[in-house]
């Protein structure tokens, strides 16, 4: 069957309008998924500050409870501190550094003394004064120079001055003129005059009686204290120099690795009647006898008590 052709004009107008409805159509698709956009992001909105609004109440919850607990130790250790302890914890004392033994027997420091003191019953020092005063400038100055050569000093420096007051009218200057040829005389000269201002602003001119006093004055350490109040007061104190060291060390009557603990081996080694003169005897010793380098061991008079292995025949 032969199929009817529409006319050209008809045919025109039915394509117009197909695209007509084509574009509506696609206007209104358009319009639906740009609304359906729109109602997705607005749903969204509130999703997400949903989402923060629960961040920002973790956030304050966990910041609150760091408060509380930070409350919580604060109270405990003001509690703490305002209830005293019932049962305090007692302090632990430190430990005392044991003194190394002495290697001699009570009978043979007996013996080693009274040798000491059959030989020579009234040992004195070496170094020349007057009076306490000149025995404290005098073992000042004698650190690390010889008795000999301190007392041709001080001949000269004494007969100027012989008291605080007389010292500080000399002036530093010529003190150090007087006692330049003793080693390390410009600091001796200024510690000379500064123990003599001390004397008199803090001590009446007056040499003091106690350790601590002394050692508190410019140039005056624990030997010096020491040997004035063995010599100047009559105390029996140890003043341990090189020779006593090398002595107590070789003799093993006090054994010890710096001169304190020569120095408490010794007054808890030697007997109370042999105190007051064992500080010389021993120095005395140690200078002219037990020498460092050549020991004259075979003019010891203490060597049957003496524990030194290496012992020679040097006269």
């Amino acid at each position: 069957m032969p199929v009817k052709s529409l006319p050209v004009k008809k045919a025109t107008k039915a394509a117009k309008k197909s695209v007509k409805t084509a574009t509506k159509l696609s206007k209104k698709r358009s319009a639906v998924v740009a609304e359906s956009k729109t109602k997705n992001a607005a749903k969204k909105k509130p999703a997400k500050q949903k989402i923060v609004t629960a961040g920002v109440g973790v956030a304050a919850k966990l910041k609150k409870k760091a408060s509380l607990k930070t409350k919580v130790k604060e109270d405990s250790n003001s509690r703490r501190k305002s209830t005293p302890r019932t049962n305090p914890k007692p302090k632990t004392k430190p430990k005392s550094k044991r003194l190394p033994r002495c290697k001699l027997s009570a009978s043979e420091i007996e013996g080693l003394f009274a040798r000491f003191a059959a030989d020579t019953p009234e040992p004195k020092g070496e170094l020349n004064y007057s009076n306490p005063y000149t025995l404290v400038v005098a073992v000042a100055l004698s650190a690390q120079a010889t008795d000999v050569g301190v007392n041709k000093a001080t001949d000269k420096l004494f007969k100027l001055a012989d008291t605080p007051k007389k010292m500080l009218a000399l002036g530093e200057d010529k003190v150090r003129e007087l006692v330049k040829t003793i080693g390390l005389y410009k600091t001796k000269a200024k510690n000379v005059i500064a123990l003599s201002q001390k004397l008199i602003d803090e001590f009446g001119a007056q040499v003091p009686q106690t350790r601590e006093a002394l050692e508190s004055l410019p140039g005056v350490g624990r030997k010096t204290a020491n040997v004035v109040l063995n010599i100047a007061f009559g105390q029996p104190t140890i003043a341990v120099d090189t020779h006593l060291f090398r002595v107590g060390n070789r003799t093993g009557l006090a054994p010890g690795k710096d001169p304190l603990q020569v120095e408490q081996g010794l007054l808890k080694s030697i007997p109370e009647h042999y105190l007051l003169h064992a500080h010389h005897w021993l120095i005395l010793h140690g200078r002219y006898i037990c020498l460092a380098r050549k020991p004259r061991c075979s003019l010891c008079i203490i060597k049957e008590f003496c524990k030194f292995k290496d012992k020679t025949d040097q006269a």
